[in-house]
């Protein structure tokens, strides 16, 4: 790899960011919303599993004690 100078480096690097496809407003509104939906959905997913689980387990310990 060649080395280069600190001014082509930057110009380098400008150059680059400049072909980034940056996201509107509205995609990032829209998927923040959908990773809260998708949080959300988890920790009641997990809540209910681990209700389950517990009460099963409270069974099974009174059934056989």
């Amino acid at each position: 790899m060649a080395n280069t100078n600190p001014l082509q480096f930057v110009q380098q690097t400008r150059a680059e960011i400049a072909k980034v496809a940056w996201p509107s407003r509205k995609e990032v509104m829209l998927t923040t919303v959908m990773v809260f939906i998708m949080a959300s959905l988890f920790a009641v997913f997990f809540f209910v599993v681990d209700l389950l689980i517990r009460f099963g387990l409270q069974g099974l310990l009174a059934a056989v004690s």
